[in-house]
């Protein structure tokens, strides 16, 4: 069995069923109990056309539901004449896909696991997995939200913005069970791309291609974090690196900025540097005030301190820090990392430890701990 190929048919032959008129619930069960027959029947014998068998296969399927459905017998005259099969057509709907999964009126944790189940072809069980979730709870999350959209129409327009948001979210999650959503993330994103001209499309795949090709050289052997300034460079995906500098020149001469063509930009400058010590930082502030007139978005002030203090020295980067809420994720970790830059092992030591206690993960809390560790070993060590 491909799964690459049934992962990417699933979308086309949900719409497909969706324009014939199925609810979108419906349609979506009978999609599954498709792909179920294709991993049964399809080793023995591949059809010639994997697109048309499952929407043929799907849509008998769809009918039979709705014919034993007796709520429903009032629709069955429109669903009685089952189109002949045949080669699917040619109409992509996926894009509208896109928008129906990542509707305004989901949560943000609805619309992306509706959007990993409709438009990744990923299952419940795969979703709760990767989300450390009971597939049960997963389940009626998946439930929930496709109730919500079966009454939206695809002739209403979407919003790409908000389908980029589910995609940065999927990719953030990164890697946990047996699915790995940084690169579900960027699968999908390349197939949004693919289906709509929009410079911050293009800015999104860029941004996760250059982050996702430093991920091999993010863990020690043993797991722990390793920070970017110490990172083994060689270990960098340089392929992906160099597909993500082209994606973002072309978005970025097109002169629509974005707020992910602008992250995107730090994270090419990062990548560009072949040491720590020659990353252009004057650059990558000036990004920042991009970012910072794009957003006006806390955090992305946060990481603006970071740069100037690395640009301007660390006295000046905990000046931009003093006019932040002390509250913001990190502010502590970042205010210890100034401090030891500016040779305030005593506080730079307190700070990393309570940063620690703060931690949202476990190798975060790890990594501060031994931080804080080795400031307390030097300063006991002494001159």
């Amino acid at each position: 069995m491909d799964e690459a190929l049934i992962r990417s048919l699933t979308p086309g032959v949900l719409t497909v069923l969706v324009r014939r008129g199925a609810d979108f619930a419906a349609a979506e069960d009978a999609v599954q109990d498709a792909l179920v027959e294709a991993v049964r029947t399809w080793p023995a014998e591949p059809p010639r056309d994997p697109k048309g068998w499952l929407v043929t296969v799907a849509w008998r399927r769809f009918l039979d539901a709705t014919r034993a459905d007796t709520a429903r017998r009032r629709r069955e005259d429109r669903v009685e004449e089952e189109p002949a099969p045949g080669p699917a057509p040619d109409v992509d709907d996926t894009l509208q896909l896109y928008f129906l999964c990542a509707h305004p009126s989901l949560t943000p944790s609805s619309a992306v696991a509706l959007t990993l189940r409709a438009v990744g072809g990923l299952t419940t069980r795969q979703i709760a997995r990767a989300y450390l979730v009971p597939e049960a709870t997963m389940a009626q999350r998946i439930s929930r939200a496709k109730r919500t959209v079966s009454g939206v129409r695809f002739d209403r327009p979407g919003d790409v913005a908000t389908v980029l948001r589910v995609f940065y979210l999927v990719f953030n999650e990164g890697y946990s069970g047996d699915v790995d959503l940084a690169a579900e993330a960027i699968r999908l994103t390349r197939q949004l791309a693919a289906s709509v001209d929009h410079p911050e499309v293009a800015g999104l795949l860029a941004l996760m291609l250059l982050h996702h090709a430093r991920r091999a050289a993010r863990t020690a052997p043993d797991g722990s974090l390793v920070p970017l300034a110490e990172q083994d460079r060689g270990r960098w995906d340089t392929v992906s690196i160099a597909e993500g500098v082209r994606i973002l020149q072309a978005a970025l001469a097109r002169d629509r900025l974005g707020e992910f063509q602008a992250q995107a930009a730090v994270a090419a400058l990062h990548a560009d540097a072949p040491t720590a010590q020659e990353t252009d930082w004057v650059q990558i502030v000036e990004w920042y005030d991009e970012l910072v007139r794009l957003t006006d978005n806390p955090v992305v002030r946060l990481n603006r301190a970071v740069a100037v203090g690395e640009a301007d020295g660390p006295r000046a980067g905990l000046a931009e820090l003093a006019a932040l809420d002390d509250t913001l994720p990190r502010h502590t970790a970042v205010a210890a990392y100034l401090h030891e830059r500016d040779g305030d092992l005593d506080t730079a030591a307190r700070l990393y430890a309570e940063a620690a206690h703060k931690a949202p993960d476990l190798a975060e809390r790890d990594h501060l701990t031994r931080q804080a560790a080795r400031l307390n070993s030097r300063r006991r060590a002494g001159p």
